[in-house]
């Protein structure tokens, strides 16, 4: 049986050797990000989530593209974001639309869109509006509204349906020389392992893509052919799946059910509502954020040796000897 003293001895002893861990001095410095980003810094670096911290991103459509690329961006630490869309939420959005939950239909999808994503980053300056982007309110829409930061906007997220408004977004942003990436029709798709990334001018299969490149090249003098546009189109190469008709459809009171009855963008204008699916059309707006954050922190990537060995996983069992 040992003795007290030994025990007393023992114990300052081990509590000795904590001071002495290395990592402990770590702690002794000043954070250059915030926890919550630990992650997110851990697989971009510190300076890569500062640049990111101080990035102005704009999202144009937040339903089920945009609400999923809005709430990457403000996950992936993006510092200021404006959130553009004049709808309010419908029932039918609850498949796809992270605003859209029991007490939610009939308020603005932007507003919110916009205080969920504050609650996810409180530092974030996260802001809305209800308003449709057309050419009479490009100006304001385009010009950052942060006191005290530059009017400019960093990056454009395009998830817009009307095919004159994009059409005029993307033109827009291409004369006054602000990147933006622009999501093609996510409607009618089942598998997101077909989403591909590539200019707008190479796109392929896409009806969307088709449609809006001859709006661009007839409306806004955008190059014939199979020319690169210079706009970053995220888009399906899976062939479209049809609408199937439902009961209600022959219904007399088969009309559209939408709070917000406008006829800029309304169910009863469209010729065919094509089905949705949250995993894909989420997929299309996780797509959106990733080109903006890679394209954002690009420049602060690190080239690994070949040579170098991966540090070692703790969890990993130990390798056994061959017998």
């Amino acid at each position: 049986m040992p003795s007290d003293d030994s025990v007393s001895g023992s114990a300052q002893l081990h509590n000795s050797v904590v001071p002495e861990y290395r990592g402990a001095m770590t702690l002794t410095l000043a954070p250059i990000v915030h926890r919550r980003f630990d992650r997110l810094a851990r697989l971009f670096g510190e300076q890569a989530v500062l640049r990111l911290s101080r990035t102005r991103v704009v999202v144009f459509g937040v339903g089920g593209v945009g609400s999923f690329a809005a709430e990457a961006l403000v996950r992936s630490a993006i510092g200021y974001t404006m959130l553009v869309d004049f709808d309010d939420v419908c029932v039918t959005n609850t498949n796809r639309q992270l605003q859209a939950l029991a007490g939610t239909v009939g308020k603005a999808k932007a507003v919110l869109l916009r205080d969920r994503l504050r609650l996810i980053n409180p530092d974030a300056r996260v802001e809305a509006t209800q308003e449709f982007y057309d050419a009479a309110h490009a100006e304001a829409l385009l010009t950052a509204p942060w006191a005290g930061a530059s009017p400019h906007y960093d990056f454009v997220i395009d998830c817009i349906d009307n095919m004159t408004a994009k059409a005029h977004l993307i033109a827009t942003c291409k004369v006054r020389g602000i990147p933006i990436v622009s999501a093609m029709g996510a409607g009618g798709k089942t598998d997101p392992t077909r989403i591909r990334v590539a200019d707008l001018g190479k796109t392929e299969v896409c009806p969307m893509a088709h449609q809006l490149r001859r709006i661009l090249r007839r409306t806004h003098d955008f190059p014939h052919g199979r020319a690169r546009m210079g706009v970053t189109a995220i888009y399906s190469n899976e062939p479209r799946h049809w609408p199937r008709e439902l009961t209600y459809d022959a219904c007399s009171t088969a009309n559209c059910v939408c709070p917000r009855r406008d006829p800029r963008h309304s169910c009863d204008t469209r010729n065919l509502i094509d089905g949705t699916v949250a995993y894909v059309t989420g997929a299309f707006g996780l797509a959106c954020a990733a080109h903006v954050v890679n394209t954002l922190t690009a420049e602060y990537e690190e080239t690994v040796p070949s040579t170098a060995s991966p540090p070692a996983d703790k969890e990993s069992p130990p390798t056994l000897a061959a017998p």
